[in-house]
């Protein structure tokens, strides 16, 4: 099988947050078979909603459309390193390959700062690929931020 990377479809999320005055981030998750089943982008302010990360979005509807919580072989690509509170998620759910952009320093919970994957409390880990289109959405970010400085 031939790698399709999906990461447009989370950077048109992510695209479309920003609209939404969100920070831009954006999240596909991908079935086993290779088809797009969920497409979600930061909803935060929108639902008055700490949680309403693209990431958890993502999570909660494919949960809820497959009638599981456990996604076993899905992927997900996110715009941006997935903080602490959406990687504990991902190990939750049992996302077998996260893909992400934009690497997150401040905030980061994969790469950077907890590295939650690392703990002993991570039941399951998923293989992880960083730098995915990385500069477009860095660039989205940068532009974003810009803006309201």
């Amino acid at each position: 099988m031939t790698f399709k990377s999906h990461m447009q479809a989370a950077l048109s999320e992510a695209q479309a947050a920003a609209a939404r005055g969100e920070v831009p981030v954006g999240a596909v998750i991908v079935s086993p078979e290779g088809q797009v089943v969920a497409a979600e982008g930061n909803r935060v302010r929108e639902l008055a909603d700490p949680s309403a990360h693209a990431e958890i979005l993502a999570i909660r509807a494919v949960c809820a459309a497959v009638g599981s919580e456990r996604l076993t072989g899905y992927d997900l690509y996110v715009t941006l390193e997935p903080c602490p509170m959406c990687a504990s998620a991902i190990s939750q759910a049992r996302i077998a390959r996260l893909y992400y952009g934009a690497a997150d320093p401040k905030s980061g919970g994969v790469a950077h700062g907890p590295r939650i994957f690392t703990h002993p409390q991570s039941h399951h880990v998923p293989e992880v690929y960083d730098g995915i289109d990385a500069a477009a959405c860095e660039i989205l970010l940068r532009e974003f931020f810009a803006a309201r400085r």
